[in-house]
This record gives C-alpha cells, structure tokens and sequence, in this order.
C-alpha cells in the first residue's frame, strides 16, 4: 500500500521514522508527502532523501492561503523544475473552495482569478517536466479543475480527498482521473459511495495526515498505517478479497506517481 496523499513534514522529527515502521508492519510501504509552500518543499526534499524509497515529495503550494506574488510563484517553479532527475511530484495545488466559502458566509469579496493563474502555472509545470500532479479541488471546484486541465493538455490528474456531485464524478471517471479516499470511508456516506463504484484501477488510499477524523478514529493520531484500512473498507464495500484491493490501490499508486521500489 502507499498513502498517496500526507503531509509527512508536518510531523515531528523524533515520531516520523516510528510512523513509517508502524506503516511498514500495516503494510503500507511508502508515502506521497505534499507541500503546503516552498518552505514545506525545502523539508520534504529533505524527507525523501533521509527515507529513501518510503516517501516521495510533492512540491507546490497549497491553494486554501494567499496565492504566491508573481515572483515568488516564478521562483518556486524554478526551485521545482531544478530538483532534475529526482523522483517528485506537484502539489498540493489547486483551488480554494473552503476559504471561497468562508468569504461568501462572511459577506466578504473573493478574487478567483489569482488562484486560477497559479494553478494554470503549476499545471503548465507538471506538463513540462512530465510530473503528477496532486490537485485539492473539491466539490464544483473539480468542474473548474478539469475545465484547466485539458485546456492545457494535462491528464490524468491526482483529486486527493475528491466529493462532488454524481454528474462530475462521471465526468472524472471518464476523463481518466484517480482520486483517493481517506478514512473517512468508514464513516460517511459519499467517501463510501465513492469507494464502492468510482473505477478501481483509478482509485488511491489516502490519509491527509495530520488531519484528524471521527468516527473510529476519534481522538487518534492520524498515520499513514491508516491506508490500509481504507483498502480493508474499500473491498468490503465492494464486496472483494482485501488483498486483492490493496494489490489493486497499491498499484494504481506507483502507476500514477512512477514509483520505484
């Protein structure tokens, strides 16, 4: 299994090594670790060469703060294109749903039009370099999202934590885009219609630790070992064996990340 979606730099130096083994033992062997901004990239280059083969860095810069000065988003784009060979993905980018949302109940004004140009920016990059690309697009913001996308001939794309309506998931499926699930499958009911029929072989695991969740999971830690309930739920869901879902999610994940044991 991989956790193709945390934020692993936003853990403590001295609990990260134990998470990973605890991973290992659940049997998830590896984490996507995704930026928040080019300081977050900076660690999780870091990361990937302190774990080699269990994490692969994302570098980007997440879309729910202040969209980066020009200049600044150029500089970060260099920083990524120069990382040469290395294994590495883009993200966390995309569009701001729940800070959009948070203006509109707040009767305040929202400027759409930097976060698109960043995103078209880091899309454009992705392109460039021959890179997945880990998108935060959520609910009619994946509309938008895959408008971007084939307008500049990108795909398939990465929808970590993907809920929108059936009409869109359609659209995603037949598009080819993967989205991931969290542990929130085991709890709410559009993660686990989701799970049930989005098309497997574009299906991923995902925790988006540290983010915490209910349910079972109410007052832990989350982790990456995590990810392999979500493969457990997923196949009762579906009504399969559960080594062959996690066979199936583990792959798909190498598949869109080209991972390398």
């Amino acid at each position: 299994m991989i956790d193709a979606h945390i934020h692993f730099d936003r853990y403590g130096a001295a609990e990260r090594a134990e998470m990973l083994r605890r991973a290992a033992e659940a049997g998830v062997s590896g984490v996507v670790s995704v930026s928040m901004d080019p300081a977050s990239c900076r660690v999780n280059e870091a990361l990937a060469r302190e774990f080699p083969g269990r994490v692969l860095p994302a570098y980007g810069h997440h879309p729910e703060q202040e969209p980066l000065p020009e200049e600044e988003l150029e500089a970060l784009c260099e920083w990524i294109a120069g990382r040469g060979d290395a294994r590495f993905a883009v993200g966390e980018v995309g569009l701001p749903y729940f800070s959009r949302e948070e203006a509109r109940q707040a009767g305040r004004p929202f400027d759409m039009e930097p976060y698109i140009r960043q995103l078209v920016r880091f899309i454009r990059l992705a392109r460039e370099l021959g890179r997945p690309l880990a998108l935060h697009a959520v609910h009619e913001d994946a509309d938008l999202a895959m408008e971007l996308l084939e307008r500049e001939t990108y795909g398939p794309a990465h929808f970590h934590w993907y809920k929108g309506s059936p009409a869109t998931t359609a659209k995603l499926a037949r598009a080819g885009h993967y989205i991931s699930i969290t542990p929130e499958v085991l709890y709410d009911p559009v993660s686990r219609e989701l799970a049930a029929h989005y098309p497997l072989d574009r299906l991923l695991a995902e925790t988006d630790g540290p983010w915490p969740f209910e349910g079972p999971y109410a007052g832990r830690r989350t982790e990456p070992a995590m990810a392999a309930d979500v493969a457990a739920e997923v196949a009762a869901l579906r009504g399969m064996d559960p080594g062959r879902v996690a066979e199936t999610l583990a792959a798909n994940a190498r598949r869109y990340y080209g991972w390398a044991d």
